[in-house]
């Protein structure tokens, strides 16, 4: 009888532990979107994904070693998993989004905001108007589909400076062949809000409605813009690409990286930025700082350190 109980009991740990073995892992993709509020407007992370990229081959003046240790420090390893991420700011009258990811035109793991933009509670259509802090493919791909637009009813606002140089067909014909299909996308993307007069532009440093204003931090392209919303005291300021590596270039401002335009103009305005988001205390939000790429700086020796938002459940 003991004997029997003994193997019973063996079987029965064996069948537990198949059981367990056995069970899926959750194919379920990680949460996508992020909110709180600033003020009365409520913000909305919106993740377009993670591609990889060689910090350690793309950052200028500086090392690859100083990069890798840099990331390793930080407990990352090249190329990095860097996210991509927009911003969705609702006014309570209006719905504006900050760039609107990659859609097809860059690495094929991202492409995701759409579907993240719906997951956060917002429909395509209720979108009311789009500001693109510049035009590389990861920020205005997924403004159209097929030549269609995915937010139909919005109106597409960009520095004149940045338009006037993309969509030129000009400069199409000009650039060299590594270089058109930058070119092409941006034009492809920003044609149908162009034909249905949907796409406008501004000059400079521009209050584009109540609370939320344009900044130009000229550079990483010729019209990169940076936008601001306040709200009951409270500011939130949308970087664009003026950071890509947290871990380099919140500690030293000065690192640059090869696809700034003019790299000596955007280290000014990065650090121009950064000095006054630490004196102030007000939110930064960077599309490719980890997700959901909200936080605070603080000034750390000669540079900066990045405090990331609390999460919240409210």
């Amino acid at each position: 009888m003991r004997s029997l109980r003994a193997v019973l009991a063996i079987v029965s740990l064996a069948a537990a532990t198949a059981a367990g073995a056995a069970a899926p892992m959750s194919k379920a993709p990680q949460p996508g979107y992020f909110r709180f509020m600033v003020g009365d407007f409520q913000v909305v992370a919106i993740s377009d994904g993670t591609a990889e990229l060689p910090m350690d081959k793309l950052l200028l003046g500086t090392t690859a070693e100083k990069v890798d240790q840099a990331a390793a420090k930080a407990f990352l390893k090249m190329p990095e998993e860097g996210s991509f991420s927009g911003f969705l700011v609702n006014t309570g009258t209006k719905v504006v989004l900050i760039d609107t990811g990659a859609g097809t035109l860059f690495a094929p793991t991202l492409g995701k905001f759409m579907a993240n933009l719906k997951a956060a509670g917002y429909a395509p259509e209720q979108v009311d108007e789009i500001y693109i802090t510049h035009f590389h493919p990861d920020h205005v791909g997924g403004l159209s589909t097929e030549g269609k637009a995915n937010f139909p009813n919005a109106i597409v606002r960009a520095d004149k400076r940045e338009a006037d140089y993309w969509l030129s067909k000009e400069n199409l014909e000009k650039a060299d062949k590594g270089s058109k299909g930058g070119f092409l996308g941006a034009q492809s993307m920003l044609e149908p809000y162009v034909k249905a007069g949907k796409f406008k532009t501004f000059e400079g440093d521009t209050d584009l409605m109540p609370g939320i204003k344009a900044v130009s931090t000229y550079g990483h392209t010729k019209g990169h813009t940076s936008y601001v919303a306040e709200s009951k005291g409270q500011k939130i300021v949308f970087l664009g690409d003026l950071i890509h590596f947290a871990p380099v270039q919140f500690p030293d401002p000065s690192i640059a990286i090869k696809f700034d335009t003019d790299p000596k103009e955007a280290v000014a305005e990065r650090k121009k930025i950064f000095s006054e988001a630490a004196k102030t205390g007000e939110w930064v939000a960077g599309p490719h700082l980890p997700f959901p790429a909200i936080g605070h700086l603080v000034a750390s020796g000669k540079g900066y350190a990045f405090l990331p938002i609390n999460y919240t459940t409210r």
